[in-house]
């Protein structure tokens, strides 16, 4: 069975912007409000965050719910792990996430300044140092014949794109802007030349955007 690589719930504005300038530890997402972008998953019964009862039921909360569906192994970008830039000084900082991660599989964080891996409750941070190719090899591997996912930032999707690695792509719209920040795209028509897309309009106002590879 073909092992996918899968972009799942990766949201971005209106205008494309998936994240902000000025990235710190007390703003992982910079100038950009996360509360706002995620606002469609927060909303919803299965949203991991979710203290009290509730939240709707409808499309969003399976796009939610289907975030975790047979995946084995994440890869994401340096600057999803730590605002930290350069040589690592803090081997103590691990991950915004806390002792529980929400990932419950291997992690393959992309670095080129390797450390040691580590381990918090059920996920595993190893950091590497390689090519697209090489680095989902390893997930592969980690991943025991379940599919990959590429959790981003924006910089890690569009190596994985330009490298024509990835399989398919669930992107979901919220009607905000931003103005400034990473952007995924200038329109999500710039894939159309390798995928095929479906685009399905939600309740909350958030648009998901469906890409499978032609």
């Amino acid at each position: 069975m073909t092992q996918l690589l899968k972009v799942q719930n990766f949201t971005v504005s209106a205008d494309g912007v998936a994240c902000g300038e000025n990235q710190t530890l007390e703003r992982p997402f910079g100038h950009v409000d996360p509360g706002q972008l995620f606002a469609w998953a927060g909303a919803t019964a299965s949203w991991p965050g979710r203290r009290d009862p509730g939240g709707s039921r409808g499309l969003d909360d399976y796009m939610t719910r289907d975030f975790s569906l047979n995946i084995g192994a994440e890869i994401m970008g340096r600057n999803k792990f730590t605002p930290e830039r350069g040589p690592w000084e803090n081997h103590d900082w691990q991950g915004w996430w806390g002792d529980e991660p929400p990932f419950h599989t291997p992690v393959f964080v992309l670095t080129h300044h390797t450390r040691p891996s580590f381990t918090l409750s059920d996920t595993t941070f190893h950091f590497v140092n390689g090519e697209p190719a090489e680095v989902l090899a390893q997930a592969r591997e980690a991943a025991e014949g379940k599919d990959v996912r590429l959790g981003g930032g924006v910089s890690t999707i569009r190596e994985f794109l330009d490298a024509d690695l990835v399989d398919t792509l669930h992107v979901a719209v919220s009607p905000v802007k931003f103005g400034t920040g990473m952007r995924l795209w200038d329109s999500p028509d710039d894939l159309r030349d390798r995928f095929h897309l479906d685009v399905v309009p939600s309740p909350s106002g958030v648009t998901h955007h469906l890409f499978w590879r032609k």
